[in-house]
């Protein structure tokens, strides 16, 4: 599922103020990262802050577009990736929600926790999920525009059931986040699987959560066929 050998950055997801990558291209997890371009209120670019990432050659000269590294964002319990080396790279902390365990101790990183919104990004933290069973602690990001997913929501091929631009986790198929990420309304969603949804986001992100249980037979049915090679 992973990628191995060595990395080859794909740019995906590129806005005005972020962009993506996909380190492994050919890897069946499209492992996505992000990085977000903060303004100050003259419009000018100050900081840049990276989201789960998945390191690669050239990954610094991309980030470099957008302005400096301020922060490195660990948004899910099993995205550590390559936190730690990029922000000790840039000699910034690796951050991590206040409610998240078992992640801090094991990043080779200075750490800083945040609580409802990260640091002073305009970013506001939406805690999708945070359980035992399935063990699975998850924060989106969301500053009225842009909303980061990193695992509920892809594009990943497995993610999706028929005609789904964007599906629910297949573990997450019968009990889809509805109450944290219904209504947002944003212009354009960011995964952790796959590339984003730069357009028609908000109804693409409704769809996705009406469809998921009446789409989860299809989905586990095309999974099961390509473990079998039908």
């Amino acid at each position: 599922m992973n990628g191995s050998g060595e990395a080859d950055l794909h740019e995906i997801d590129r806005f005005e103020r972020g962009v993506g990558w996909i380190a492994y291209p050919e890897e069946a997890m499209e492992r996505a990262s992000h990085a977000l371009a903060v303004h100050d209120e003259e419009g000018e670019t100050d900081e840049v802050w990276v989201i789960d990432p998945v390191d690669a050659p050239g990954v610094d000269d991309l980030l470099a577009e957008f302005g400096e590294v301020a922060g490195v964002v660990c948004a899910l319990d099993r995205h550590k990736r390559d936190c730690a080396a990029i922000a000790t790279r840039h000699d910034v902390a690796v951050h991590v929600p206040d409610w998240m365990s078992g992640v801090a101790e094991e990043l080779d990183a200075p750490v800083e926790r945040f609580g409802r919104r990260l640091a002073d990004t305009g970013f506001e933290a939406i805690r999708i999920r945070n359980s035992a069973i399935p063990p699975w602690q998850e924060v989106g990001l969301y500053d009225g525009e842009t909303l980061v997913v990193p695992e509920s929501l892809g594009s990943a091929a497995y993610f999706r059931g028929d005609r789904e631009r964007l599906g629910v986790h297949p573990m997450l198929r019968l009990t889809p986040p509805r109450e944290t990420l219904s209504g947002l309304n944003p212009e354009r969603v960011l995964v952790g699987h796959g590339v984003g949804v730069l357009d028609d986001a908000a109804r693409t992100v409704e769809r996705a959560l009406d469809g998921s249980r009446r789409k989860a037979p299809g989905l586990y049915a095309k999974t099961i066929r390509s473990m079998i090679g039908l």
